[in-house]
């Protein structure tokens, strides 16, 4: 199922975002809420906050004082840290048990404050972040919560940063405006987004990319896509043991490049000991966890300093986001396409007059291999062939002296 992380700061709007998704159809984790149930009176978890805090963090009827205890733990990271270190396991447990109980097909939807700040994002699939100015949610915190501004901004201060919640974004809802805009977008998200790529996790189907073959000129937003990407395939491959056997997760092919026109893929690399192993059920599922499907072996071209074909061996999979087009190449760490992925990337980075040849060539051929259709999808990245053969002579010969170059 599609697992979604739904974060933004305090005053930002996130409730009326989960309330709107639980309207669509998403089963909601309420992060608060289970914070609110692991601590409820007669419970272990609120016993351990007393005997850390005292009995001044409890009410006469014996509830916690959560204005009493935030006074304490925002003023006193120690003393955070120890109140995480009693709560956060048993939400953690909380948080498995309701994922597990939903329906296969469902889209669950993570509402967490601490998505960015407990480095959670990249459990989930997507991170969806409610954005705010800070002087908005200020402004909405004393209206709505009865603070005064000074501690409004001091609960603002203590939480992540704007600049951290969108470097782990893969979505910003907007919440600047009105109620019925936020909505919208919400809505937008659902039908266009989340829905679809559900269901390309349900079917086993990744995203391809659009035809005609287009070249994009280079675009800011493409290294981001790639480091969420990679943060995910490093998290589930650990989580699903397998994090020994992974030698490296690379931000491959051209969008790799700055500088470098390109058509809209992002290209990743899994460098393995064991291509076996990629071809396992746990490996598969933690790919599936990244958002990584189908998954087929296949080969690269092979190159005469190595022509054994079966050392250019590799799996190939698609991601199944609708909104970024993923391809990920599973290969040997110590096999030749891996080393060849990573020195053209290099190279080109290196070189500018190679990355102008490059962009230069890419052009010529997508404007004969249009691959306007299914059946010639291919001709564009078989054209390019015979250049990046004779490429890769001139970047190994950089590699043994990288002061000189070919060109």
């Amino acid at each position: 199922m599609l697992y979604v992380g739904l974060s933004g700061g305090i005053g930002s709007g996130k409730s009326t975002v989960s309330g709107h998704l639980t309207q669509l159809g998403a089963v909601v984790i309420d992060a608060d809420r289970i914070a609110r149930e692991v601590v409820a009176p007669g419970t272990p978890g609120l016993a351990e906050v007393a005997a850390r805090f005292g009995s001044e963090v409890l009410l006469p009827d014996g509830s916690l004082n959560r204005p009493a205890l935030g006074a304490i733990v925002f003023a006193d990271e120690p003393a955070r840290r120890d109140l995480e270190a009693i709560t956060h396991p048993r939400i953690a447990e909380q948080t498995r048990r309701q994922r597990a109980e939903a329906p296969r097909d469902a889209i669950v939807v993570h509402d967490m404050p601490l998505l960015v700040e407990g480095d959670l994002a990249p459990d989930h699939h997507l991170a969806v972040i409610v954005d705010v100015a800070a002087e908005t949610r200020t402004q909405r915190i004393v209206r709505d919560r009865g603070m005064t501004p000074d501690a409004a901004r001091a609960r603002i201060a203590a939480q992540a940063t704007d600049e951290q919640r969108y470097a782990v974004a893969d979505a910003l809802l907007d919440n600047n405006g009105t109620r019925e805009e936020l909505l919208d977008q919400v809505e937008t998200l659902w039908r266009e987004r989340l829905s679809p790529y559900n269901d390309n996790l349900l079917a086993d189907r990744g995203v391809r990319r659009p035809l005609p073959t287009r070249l994009a000129e280079p675009d800011p937003s493409w290294p981001g896509f790639a480091r969420r990407s990679i943060d995910r395939l490093r998290r589930q491959l650990a989580a699903g043991g397998l994090g020994d056997h992974v030698k490296g997760i690379d931000h491959i092919g051209s969008t790799s490049v700055p500088g470098l026109v390109a058509k809209e893929v992002i290209d990743l690399q899994v460098r393995v000991d064991d291509l076996k192993l990629a071809s396992g059920a746990p490996f598969r599922t933690a790919l599936r966890a990244a958002g990584f499907v189908e998954g087929r072996p296949t080969s690269d071209t092979v190159h005469p300093w190595e022509p054994d074909p079966a050392r250019w061996q590799k799996l190939y999979f698609n991601g199944a986001d609708p909104a970024v087009v993923h391809h990920l190449h599973v290969r040997p760490a110590d096999g030749p396409g891996a080393a060849a992925a990573l020195l053209f990337r290099d190279w080109l980075r290196a070189n500018p007059a190679e990355c102008e040849a490059y962009a230069a060539e890419k052009r010529r051929i997508a404007r004969l291999h249009p691959g306007r259709t299914e059946a010639d999808r291919r001709a564009y990245p078989a054209a390019k062939e015979p250049w990046i053969a004779a490429a890769l002579e001139r970047a190994r010969a950089w590699h043994t002296n990288p002061r000189t170059t070919a060109r």
